[in-house]
């Protein structure tokens, strides 16, 4: 069932088992797992099925640096389905090494193995619409895939491993149906804002909702979870006083600390005119999915350097250079005012340079033939598809690629997300954010682009040139990477260092849950929302264990289910 939260009368108090907030991956996923098992849950998103301005506004905060940090209300979206209405797609799983504990890595390692969360990654890669759980060239692909560089070998980097693409799925225009079809009510315009103090020691007492019409109510539940997103957990956490006035969860000062984002950018040149054959695009799988090869940097080349975990991507030419001769490509730079934020981002550098975009003209009238050829393929498979096209491939006539790479990011105490000064229009502290890097990120990124280049080299099939004067400048050149808001709220076994514990409840509350990327202790290569999906799930059946009614017995001898007040 869906309401709108304007719609309930004023003072109310609802009554739940339970009571998610958010409407993004985690807060739907938990819904869905949840939704038949015979508890009542309420599910309260901020926003609509639609982009509201007055709501969207409620994201907005400062950065300390904005030129290494997006406004906080970019990148993400304040609607049902939130962020998953934006995202691209792209599907991988962390790898066993980004759980471990590594000493060459502060504060590095998760309360459980990667195993732990196998049956539910599976789980989540069919909610994400991502096919198999096949992640490796091999598995995906048992008739043969074509070689990313034909003949490659090495033992410090595999291209075996893929990336799959969700179509992208909406979780909300997806799921919407399902949700209502169980015992889930959706609540939307309604805006969590708190918790009332518990009346026993350790939990917090009824959730506080208020709509942007100005309508207040509150939401009595047995257990809470807050599903808001990297950023806006943190603000909730901290907006509520908690035992110790800090913040509930803040008691040892962790909440808002450890903000991971990931570390990307596009360097130098891959020249493979002398390899056999070349192939950076998609190949679909036998279940329909758009599945794609990058260089991962091997565990073992992690451990013998002492470095986090790195990925990289043939890339095309970098887009504002005109000098890359690519008719689409030069189109693209002239139509950026058209494309949306937060990928139209990187074709807004060396905006300046004279007679650029007469450059650019010109190679778009000499590239008609092939500008046509990839307009009619993006509107077929990108813009008129259902599961569409993942991103421009473009293969350059002389081989000769830029090196797109991703990046983790090592956990970092000082790098935190708090509150600010001033008030959004629900009267709650807005976020002020200040992401930062260290040393330890610059040195991951340069061990692994010296290495590839080294067994680029010694493979006698290629060469990778570029300056590492410039690795700081082309990490950072874009700030902290998109939509990936890590390690705010992380998890571990001590409240000293983390805010939840294994079950991601929270040390401090007995019945209040965290899920999302907020809890990741560590932030690995991969994009984070299969792994958000899968914590999801995994919450989902602990929540269950802890929740599901118990039967007590009725007149008669018959078994009867306790009814909520």
């Amino acid at each position: 069932m869906r309401t709108d939260a304007n719609t309930i009368a004023q003072g109310s108090r609802l009554h739940a088992d339970l009571c998610i907030v958010g409407a993004g991956a985690a807060g739907i996923s938990l819904a869905l797992a949840l939704g038949r098992s015979g508890l009542d849950i309420i599910l309260l998103e901020s926003g609509t099925e639609h982009h509201d301005p007055a709501t969207q506004a409620l994201y907005e905060g400062t950065v300390a640096d904005e030129r290494l940090h997006s406004a906080p209300d970019t990148y993400r979206v304040r609607r049902f389905g939130g962020s998953t209405t934006l995202w691209g797609g792209r599907c991988m799983p962390m790898d066993p090494i980004d759980f471990e504990r590594r000493d060459y890595i502060p504060d590095s390692g998760w309360p459980f193995d990667a195993v732990a969360l196998l049956p539910y990654y599976k789980r989540a890669n069919r909610l994400c619409e991502a096919g198999e759980f096949a992640y490796t060239a091999e598995r995906a692909f048992p008739h043969g895939m074509k070689p990313m560089i034909g003949g490659f070998e090495s033992p410090e980097f595999s291209s075996d491993q893929l990336e799959r693409f969700s179509c992208p799925t909406d979780f909300g225009r997806r799921y919407r149906r399902r949700l209502e079809e169980g015992s889930v009510r959706v609540l939307v315009n309604a805006n969590f804002y708190g918790f009332e103090r518990g009346e026993q020691p350790g939990k917090v007492g009824a959730a506080m909702v208020r709509t942007l019409k100005s309508v207040s109510f509150s939401v009595q539940a047995r257990a809470y979870v807050i599903a808001a997103g990297g950023l806006e957990t943190p603000r909730l956490l901290l907006s509520t006083p908690g035992e110790s006035g800090r913040g509930l969860g803040n008691m040892h000062d962790v909440v808002g600390r450890y903000y991971m984002c990931h570390l990307a950018g596009t360097i130098g040149t891959v020249d493979l005119s002398t390899a056999p054959s070349v192939w950076h695009g998609y190949q679909v799988s036998d279940d329909g999915v758009y599945c794609r090869r990058r260089l991962a940097l091997t565990p073992q080349a992690q451990r013998l350097y002492g470095v986090g975990n790195f990925i990289a991507r043939l890339h095309h030419p970098r887009i504002p250079d005109a000098g890359h001769g690519i008719g689409i490509l030069s189109l693209l730079y002239l139509a950026r005012p058209a494309i949306p934020y937060e990928y139209a981002k990187r074709l807004y550098e060396d905006t300046s340079q004279p007679g650029s975009r007469l450059a650019h003209l010109s190679n778009v009238i000499t590239g008609i033939p092939g500008t046509a050829a990839f307009l009619w393929h993006w509107l077929r498979y990108r813009t008129l598809a259902e599961r569409k096209f993942p991103s421009i491939i473009v293969t350059p006539r002389n081989l000769r690629f830029s090196l797109d790479f991703h990046a983790e990011q090592v956990p970092n105490r000082a790098s935190r997300v708090t509150l600010g000064s001033d008030t959004d229009a629900l009267g709650m502290r807005k976020i002020r954010v200040d992401w930062r890097y260290t040393l330890e990120d610059v040195r991951t990124v340069s061990i692994a682009l010296e290495r590839l280049a080294v067994a680029l080299q010694n493979s006698g099939l290629g060469r990778f040139e570029y300056d590492p004067q410039l690795i700081e400048t082309e990490m950072t050149r874009y700030g902290a990477y998109g939509g990936h808001h890590i390690g705010t709220a992380r998890m571990g076994t001590d409240p000293r260092h983390s805010v939840v514990d294994t079950d991601c409840r929270l040390h401090e509350a007995d019945n209040v849950f965290l899920a999302g990327a907020s809890v990741f202790p560590t932030s690995s290569q991969a994009n984070p929302t299969l792994t958000i999906v899968a914590l999801a799930l995994r919450l989902a059946d602990h929540l269950h264990g802890q929740l599901s009614p118990e039967p007590i017995v009725a007149s008669g001898g018959m078994s009867a289910r306790q009814g909520n007040d």
